[in-house]
C-alpha cells in the first residue's frame, strides 16, 4: 500500500490522519509533540508517529524518500523546504496554503522531476477555488460572461455557540485570526479599484442574510485582484473576496484596532495591569475610570458595544499583566484564547458563498449563487477541520491513484482537478448547493 508522510499535527489535521488510515494508506504523521500524532492515530495498526522537527533536515531528507506523497500542513513559511526534498526525490506534494511566488518558481523543476506539487487545497483557499471555478468554466462554456463576483467565506462559531459579545469563538489558529485583522483590503468594484487601508478596514462592512444563520457582515479578505487573472475572467467588473463575521466583531476589532491592541509594538509593561496598558495606549497617566477615559478616546459613548466587549475581555481590570516587554497583540490575543476558544461541547460552522452576476450573448442576466454550510461534529472534528483537511486527503488518494495525472506547481483551478475533488467532497457531505437564475436583485 502507498505511503503517506503527513509533516504537522495541528488543529486541522486529524481529519486528513483519519480519512487515509481508513482508506488502508500507510500514514505517517512527523510533528513536534508526538503524543499529538499518536492521538490522532488511534489504534490503526497502519498509523505511525514520528517525533520530529523541521530544524532536523536529515531526518526529512530520509522521511520522504521513504513514503510515496508528502502533506505539508507546516506553518506556510516551511513549504520551501519540504518541496526541496520532494523534488530531489521526485515524490508529489499536497499543501493548503496559499501559493508564494518562491513556490511558484519551482514549476519547471516539478515537471522535469515528473511530480505534482499541488497548493491551496483546503477550504480558503480550496473548495473556494474549486466551487468558483466549477461555476466560472460553466458560464463560459456557454458564450456568457462574468460582470461580477463576490467570494465570501467565514469560520465562526455554530449559532447557539456564539454567546460572547466577538460572536466569535476560535476553532483554528488563534493568533493567526486576530493577526489577520492588521491586513488591507483591496477589491475592484464597478471596474475601479478600491483600496481599504488596515484602519479602515472593518469600517461599513457589507452585509448578507445567510440561510439558516441569519444576519452576517462581510469585510474585504486581503487583495481580490490577482484573482481576476487567477479564475480567468478578465471581463468582469467587480471582484471582491471577503471574510463573514455575525454582527459585533467589526464594531469591536475597528475599536480595538483604533487603541492599538493589536499592534506588534512592544512596551515596557514590568508591573502593569489591563488598565494601565489601556492608559498607557490612549496617552493617560492614570488608569482611573479607564472604560470612560478609553470612551472619550474613541469618541463613543460609554455604553457603547465595542466598549462592552473589550471590558468583557478584560482590558479594563486592575489586574497585574506579569508581562516584562511585550506588545499589545500578544496581550490581548491571550486573553482571547483565555475566552474565546471553542468547547468541546460546543459546534462550529464554516459559511461560504460565491455571488456572481454573467450574461450571455442573447442579452439574458442573471445571477448565481453558490453556498455551503458544514457543522462540526460535538466533541470530534471541527467544521474548519473537516472543511480544510478533507480536500487535501481526496487529493492525495486521486494523485496516488492517478486519477489527477498533471506535473508541476498548481492549484486547484483546473476541471482535471477540481472535478473529482468536488464530487468525492459532495459523496462525504461537504457540498455546495448552487441557484441559476436568479434576478439581478439578488447580487450583493
Amino acid at each position: 500500500m502507498k505511503k503517506v508522510l503527513i509533516l504537522g499535527a495541528g488543529m486541522v489535521v486529524k481529519p486528513i490522519v483519519v480519512y487515509l488510515l481508513k482508506k488502508g494508506f500507510n500514514v505517517t504523521v512527523a510533528t513536534r509533540t508526538k503524543s499529538k500524532a499518536e492521538e490522532m492515530i488511534g489504534s490503526y495498526p497502519n498509523g505511525n508517529a514520528v517525533s520530529w522537527t523541521v530544524e532536523d533536515e536529515p531526518a526529512l531528507d530520509k522521511l520522504i524518500a521513504a513514503h510515496d506523497i508528502a502533506v505539508s500542513l507546516l506553518p506556510y513559511a516551511h513549504h520551501l523546504l519540504v518541496a526541496k526534498y520532494c523534488l530531489k526525490h521526485k515524490k508529489n506534494m499536497v499543501t493548503t496554503s496559499y501559493v508564494k511566488p518562491e513556490m511558484r518558481a519551482l514549476d519547471a523543476q516539478a515537471k522535469e522531476a515528473g511530480v505534482i506539487i499541488l497548493n491551496e487545497l483546503g477550504l480558503d483557499p480550496g473548495i473556494d477555488h474549486m466551487s468558483a471555478m466549477r461555476i466560472i468554466d460553466n458560464v463560459h462554456n456557454k458564450g456568457g460572461k462574468i460582470e461580477s463576483f463576490f467570494s465570501l467565506c467565514g469560520a465562526l462559531p455554530a449559532p447557539e455557540a456564539a454567546n460572547n459579545p466577538f460572536k466569535y469563538k476560535f476553532s483554528w489558529s488563534p493568533k493567526g485570526v486576530v493577526m489577520a485583522g492588521n491586513n488591507d483590503g483591496k477589491f475592484l468594484k464597478n471596474n475601479e479599484a478600491v483600496y481599504i487601508p488596515t484602519e479602515n478596514l472593518f469600517k461599513n462592512p457589507l452585509t448578507t442574510n445567510f440561510p439558516s444563520v441569519g444576519m452576517l457582515d462581510i469585510y474585504p479578505n486581503r487583495d481580490s485582484l490577482p484573482y481576476i487573472d487567477l479564475y480567468g475572467i478578465p471581463e468582469t467588473k467587480t471582484m471582491f473576496r471577503g471574510t463573514f463575521r455575525y454582527k459585533g466583531w467589526c464594531e469591536t476589532i475597528d475599536a480595538m484596532k483604533a487603541l492599538r491592541l493589536i499592534s506588534n509594538d512592544k512596551y515596557d509593561l514590568n508591573g502593569k495591569t489591563y488598565a494601565d496598558l489601556m492608559a498607557l495606549l490612549i496617552g493617560q497617566n492614570s488608569s482611573e475610570n479607564i472604560k470612560a477615559k478609553t470612551a472619550a478616546f474613541l469618541k463613543l459613548p460609554v455604553d457603547a458595544y465595542a466598549l462592552n466587549a473589550i471590558e468583557w475581555l478584560g482590558l479594563f481590570d486592575n489586574k497585574n499583566m506579569n508581562r516584562r516587554e511585550d506588545s499589545s497583540f500578544e496581550i490581548t490575543s491571550d486573553l482571547m484564547i483565555e475566552k474565546m476558544m471553542i468547547g468541546r461541547d460546543e459546534r462550529d460552522m464554516v459559511v461560504m458563498q460565491h455571488v456572481f452576476v454573467a450574461s450571455y450573448p442573447d442579452g439574458k442576466k442573471e445571477v448565481i449563487k453558490s453556498r455551503m454550510l458544514d457543522f462540526g461534529t460535538l466533541a470530534t472534528d471541527t467544521a474548519i477541520a473537516r472543511t480544510v483537511a478533507l480536500p487535501a486527503a481526496i487529493g492525495v488518494e486521486m494523485i496516488l491513484a492517478g486519477q489527477i495525472d498533471v506535473k508541476g506547481v498548481y492549484i486547484p483551478v483546473i476541471p482535471q482537478i477540481y472535478n473529482p475533488i468536488l464530487n468525492q467532497l459532495e459523496q462525504i457531505g461537504i457540498a455546495m448547493i448552487e441557484e441559476y437564475g436568479l434576478p439581478l436583485s439578488e447580487n450583493l
